[in-house]
C-alpha cells in the first residue's frame, strides 16, 4: 500500500503541465518528417518564384506569392497579402530611351542636311523636297521615250549595273492599257553618256538612225506610188473583145471545081468547091 501511494501524484503532476499549455517532447522520427516536409515546401517555392518572377503582360498585375509560415507541426499555412485598391496602381519607371545620331543626307542642290526625300526614296537621288522640280531639271519620262530620245536598249535600264529605278503608275490614256514605269530624267541622261560615251556620239547615232528612218520612209513612198501608177494603168487599159470579119478578094480557080479567096487584112485563104 505504501509503495503504490506515487502514483496518484504523478498523475497530478503531468494533469498540472497539461494544464500549463507544454506539450510532451517529440521523437527523432517525427522531427525528422517535420524537417523533410519543410524542406520541400522550401524547394517548391523557389520553382513557383523562378517560373514567374515578374509580373504578367498585358497590364496585369500578378499576385505576390502567399506568405508560407511554419506552424512547427509538420506542415505550412500560406497567408494571402491583402490586395490593393484598383486605383492605387504600381507606378512603372521606364529607363530613358537612348539618343540615336541620324546619318544625314546632304542635297546636292541647296547643301542642306535632310533626312529623307521623294527622290531619294524611289529613286536613290540625293535631293531634299525643297529643291525638288518636278517639271524640269527632275522630271519623269517613260520607258518608250528613254529608249527613243536616249537611244537606249532593255538591257541598259533592266541589267546594266547599277539599275536604274522607276515607278509604276497608271497609263492616264486609257486605264485598260498596261501600267506606265516612269524613269528619272537625269538617271536617263547619265546612263546614255555612259553607253554612248560622249553627248557627240549620242548626237551622231541619231542623225544616222534619223538618215536611216528616212530613206525607209522615201522607199515605201516610192512603193505606194509605183502600185498606185500600176493600178491607174490596168483600169484604163480595156480588151478589144470585137470579131474580125474577113474581106476576101477576088477569087481564084485552083482545079475544076476547087477555087479559092483570100482575105486582104489577115491573109486567111479560104477554098471551097462549086458543083
Amino acid at each position: 500500500m505504501a509503495g503504490a501511494a506515487p502514483a496518484p501524484a504523478e498523475e497530478e503532476q503531468e494533469e498540472a503541465s497539461a494544464a500549463a499549455g507544454e506539450r510532451p517532447p517529440l521523437s527523432a522520427a517525427a522531427l525528422a518528417k517535420i524537417e523533410r516536409n519543410r524542406q520541400r515546401a522550401l524547394a517548391l517555392r523557389q520553382a513557383r518564384l523562378a517560373a514567374r518572377p515578374y509580373p504578367a503582360a498585358g497590364g496585369v498585375r500578378a499576385r505576390a506569392p502567399p506568405k508560407v509560415v511554419d506552424t512547427g507541426g509538420g506542415f505550412f499555412l500560406e497567408e494571402e497579402e491583402e490586395e490593393e485598391e484598383p486605383g492605387a496602381a504600381e507606378k512603372i519607371v521606364h529607363p530613358p530611351a537612348p539618343v540615336l545620331e541620324f546619318d544625314y543626307l546632304i542635297c546636292g542642290d541647296c547643301g542642306k542636311e535632310f533626312m529623307d526625300s521623294y527622290l531619294m526614296q524611289h529613286f536613290d537621288w540625293a535631293t531634299c523636297d525643297n529643291c525638288r522640280d518636278a517639271e524640269d531639271k527632275h522630271k519623269l519620262i517613260t520607258r518608250t521615250e528613254a529608249k527613243e530620245e536616249y537611244l537606249l536598249k532593255d538591257c541598259d535600264l533592266d541589267k546594266r549595273e547599277p539599275v536604274l529605278r522607276f515607278i509604276v503608275k497608271k497609263n492616264p490614256h486609257n486605264s485598260r492599257w498596261g501600267d506606265m514605269k516612269l524613269y528619272l530624267k537625269l538617271q536617263v541622261i547619265k546612263r546614255s553618256l555612259e553607253v554612248w560615251g560622249s553627248e557627240e556620239s549620242l548626237q551622231e547615232a541619231k542623225e544616222l538612225r534619223r538618215d536611216s528612218r528616212e530613206k525607209m520612209k522615201q522607199k515605201k513612198f516610192d512603193k505606194k506610188v509605183k502600185e498606185l501608177r500600176r493600178a491607174v494603168r490596168s483600169s484604163l487599159w480595156k480588151k478589144e473583145a470585137s470579131i474580125h470579119e474577113h474581106e476576101y478578094g477576088p477569087e481564084e480557080n485552083i482545079d475544076e471545081d476547087t477555087y479559092k479567096k483570100t482575105c486582104t487584112v489577115c491573109g486567111h485563104e479560104l477554098t471551097y468547091e462549086k458543083m
